[in-house]
């Protein structure tokens, strides 16, 4: 069996299996009955598979990680500054997997402003992302205190998210290559990359999605939506993460067991995720989306307290 084929069955039974924790959650005494003790390397390391697997597919892994800790009842780890934490692990291997063309896009970027050439890709990309990135960084601050984390608003958010990416995927044509980018295509996808701050859109689901509907190719599109979406993972990582290390609420032993956790699974999603837009369309993530909304519903209806 060729190896894209074994990572591919392998993501996709992760996923799968996450899904059963959620029925699981439905049991009352569950949320507040730890599996195991709270707070430990195992379970920072599960976090950071969580995190790594669910943070490029356009599936939101803030979403995954608080319903995981909730279902399971991980109280210390449960803490939303822990998962902004070990996000840093995820920005690591996004800079690794990415580097060449950040590299250009930077490099060519400045050299082309400084002479001018509007015409010169990397200079639309250059410009694109910087003028995408203000909105995000604009919203998350006026809004960093006052979003909801809910069980409820994240089933919500993916099964909308499921929608606009299931139109998306079928109402568009997507013929446009990488070489093809204009600076509007930063600045939409930037701008649809605000609402990624409202828990469960996800941010690779909402880059995505305006990707693909301003018609660029899948791989093209999964490709373009990291660029756009990394210095405002990074900034966000890091603010956040400086908050966490001042106020050492955290043994730095799970801080590093996640963050590593979360770098490995990282790297593996972002290349499972373009080699497999490359050949095959988003629905099964749109799918994905729809049963994952809807088993939070089910568990709330059911007796989980979220």
């Amino acid at each position: 069996m060729r190896s894209k084929t074994k990572l591919t069955i392998a993501i996709c039974g992760i996923m799968l299996a996450g899904l059963m924790v959620l029925p699981v959650a439905a049991k009352p005494a569950l949320p507040t009955t730890p599996i195991v003790a709270d707070g430990n390397i195992w379970q920072a390391l599960f976090l950071g598979l969580v995190q790594g697997i669910t943070e490029f597919l356009p599936i939101s892994s803030t979403a995954h990680l608080l319903v995981t800790t909730k279902a399971f009842g991980w109280q210390q780890l449960g803490q939303k500054d822990y998962a902004d934490a070990i996000q840093f692990g995820s920005v690591i291997a996004v800079f690794i997997y990415f580097w060449r063309d950040i590299s250009n896009v930077v490099s060519g970027g400045i050299s082309g402003l400084i002479k001018q050439d509007w015409q010169d890709l990397n200079v639309k990309i250059f410009i694109g992302i910087i003028v995408g990135s203000v909105p995000a960084l604009a919203i998350g601050f006026l809004l960093k205190d006052a979003l909801e984390y809910s069980a409820q608003l994240i089933a919500i958010a993916s099964i909308i998210m499921a929608t606009l990416l299931f139109a998306a995927e079928r109402f568009s044509v997507h013929k446009r290559g990488f070489a093809n980018l204009e600076i509007k295509d930063g600045l939409l996808v930037g701008l649809a990359q605000a609402i990624a701050l409202f828990p469960g859109v996800s941010r690779s689901g909402s880059t995505l999605t305006a990707a693909l509907f301003l018609g660029l190719d899948r791989a093209s599109a999964a490709r373009f939506s990291f660029l756009v979406g990394l210095p405002v993972l990074t900034i966000a990582t890091l603010l956040k993460g400086l908050k966490i290390f001042k106020a050492n609420e955290l043994p730095m032993p799970l801080l590093a067991a996640g963050t590593i956790s979360a770098f490995i699974f990282s790297y593996l999603s972002i290349a499972f995720l373009l080699n497999y837009l490359k050949t095959k369309n988003t629905m099964i993530f749109v799918w994905y989306r729809y049963a994952f909304g809807a088993s939070i519903l089910i568990a709330l209806a059911t007796g989980w307290k979220g």
